[in-house]
């Protein structure tokens, strides 16, 4: 069973090369293969999922080397939620870019594929040094994506983006040669291990090369004020590449939720829970930036940028409590904001193609009230992003409401919580009255007759999965409460990693 966990990375591996070197100019194969590969990624996700739901920690070693020497990829509840979740995305994504979004560049399924290997790999790997590996992997393969069909808007945004990613990426290996200098290890379950160990004289370069970490996966997760990538890159994108994007500031959370949960958590010793401080404050200038945003935007492509970045905020608002609770109100908001933020941008590819020249700009002009089913999914997730009933949003934010009533700062997180739902829900009803009734001329774009059905059914799954989160959510709760407590005790990932005892190295001076 064990040597399933390697499926993930390897199938979208094979993927992306047979379809560069066997059908690269023939983009009704290429649909085939990607729709048929991310289909069984699908399937295969699903029967991982199952595997972890009870509760043990499963390890692939490469090459049947041991950990800590070998490379090792660890299953357990929160990676296998992840990859269902990335793989449910990415199928919805590329059912919705098969409509004719795929023929707008070159190599959009290969691209599509290699993502999917940085994601998957991401999730999987039990070594930091492998976690920067699958992040430049993302890196390139998303560059690549952002740029897909072309134009100097594109490339401007995609110049900041790789900027940024760049820094990033030197951060990222400097925290990682002051972790081994220290530690002499990189991976996760032997750090866990190691670091309580480490000499009150080493633990100063530790703590920098944690929070160097930190700021890594904050840049990833979009904090204020890293965030400043986030609103240009996502608005350049296609429709399709956008909202596959959207899980991209999640993996930013996860790795936060990975490392400071399993090895600078409350077992750490001297630095442990070190990026608490640092997490809360972060997030509540996340939610406010970003609900600010939301209220200035002029353009649906704005809005929906921004409304990441507060969900961001929000998300991790309960991630920085990291208790049982808070993190299990993270993850069934993770997944609720990453499903719905996919769908917008979707609706906003689809309402700018019915507004000729002005595409989404917030301007009175070409109404589309020919197409009613888009504007009740324009209102159904704009629900669901603000956190009104009955969907999943309203049960997210109460459940961030519910865990931090306890918190110090619990005053604060509430007012600006509820604050930026109401600034969210001026914003929302400001675009909607604009774009579907605000009248000055007749439609120039397809109308509810010739328009193409596939995209608009996509959308609709992803706003009913909104809608079965918040139908299911009782299941759903229980479900992530156990991989939260999992996340949280690493003893049993650590157990399974280095095979019930701990490292034979000695970490440098100990």
């Amino acid at each position: 069973m064990t040597s399933w966990i390697i499926a993930p990375a390897i199938l979208p591996a094979m993927t992306a090369a047979l379809l560069i070197s066997a059908w690269r100019r023939d983009i009704q194969m290429q649909r085939l293969v990607s729709v048929v590969a991310t289909l069984a990624l699908l399937g295969i996700a699903i029967f991982l999922y199952h595997l972890a739901s009870d509760g043990e920690a499963r390890v692939y070693r490469l090459g049947a080397w041991p950990a800590p020497y070998g490379i090792v990829l660890v299953l357990d509840r929160l990676s296998a939620t992840m990859l269902l979740l990335t793989s449910a995305l990415a199928l919805a994504v590329l059912a919705y870019a098969v409509a004719g979004w795929d023929k707008r560049g070159r190599h959009f399924h290969a691209l599509f594929q290699f993502q999917l290997l940085g994601l998957n790999g991401a999730f999987l790997t039990g070594d930091i040094f492998n976690l920067f590996v699958f992040f430049e992997v993302m890196l390139i393969a998303s560059y690549g994506l952002m740029l897909h069909g072309g134009g100097a808007r594109r490339l401007r945004a995609g110049f900041q983006y790789v900027a940024i990613n760049i820094v990033a990426s030197a951060l990222f290996l400097i925290a990682i040669g002051l972790i081994y200098g220290v530690t002499g290890t990189l991976n996760m379950a032997d750090l866990a291990v190691k670091v309580p160990q480490v000499e009150v004289g080493d633990q100063a370069l530790l703590k920098t090369g944690a929070l160097l970490l930190l700021l890594v996966f904050a840049i990833k997760a979009a904090f204020v004020p890293l965030h400043w990538w986030l609103p240009a890159t996502y608005a350049a994108a296609s429709a399709p590449v956008a909202a596959l994007f959207a899980i991209m500031t999640k993996v930013g959370a996860y790795a936060i939720i990975r490392v400071f949960g399993t090895i600078f958590g409350a077992d750490a010793g001297a630095l442990a829970n070190v990026a608490v401080p640092w997490i809360l404050p972060a997030a509540l200038l996340t939610l406010f930036v970003g609900a600010l945003g939301l209220l200035a935007s002029r353009t649906l492509l704005d809005l929906a940028s921004f409304s990441i970045i507060a969900s961001m905020g929000t998300l991790l608002i309960a991630v920085g409590l990291f208790d049982v609770d808070a993190l299990t109100t993270a993850l069934y908001y993770l997944v609720h904001s990453t499903l719905v933020s996919a769908a917008l941008f979707l609706i906003v590819d689809l309402v700018s193609e019915r507004r000729g020249q002005t595409l989404d700009a917030l301007v009175p002009a070409n109404p589309i009230s020919q197409s009613p089913m888009l504007g009740a999914l324009f209102l159904l997730t704009a629900i669901a992003v603000i956190g009104l009933p009955p969907l999943s949003g309203f049960i997210g934010k109460l459940m961030v409401l519910n865990a931090t009533y306890e918190s110090p700062l619990a005053w604060l997180i509430w007012a600006l919580v509820l604050g930026a739902s109401l600034m969210m829900t001026i914003a929302f009803a400001r675009a909607g009255s604009i774009i579907f009734w605000a009248a000055d001329g007749r439609t120039t774009g397809p109308t509810w007759a010739n328009a193409r059905v596939e995209p608009m059914v996509v959308v609709a799954l992803l706003v009913g999965a909104s809608a079965m989160l918040a139908v299911f959510a009782g299941p759903v709760v229980e479900a992530l409460h156990a991989t939260a407590e999992q996340a949280l005790d690493p003893a049993g990932y650590i157990d399974a990693v280095l095979g019930g005892g701990q490292a034979t190295t000695q970490a440098p001076g100990g």
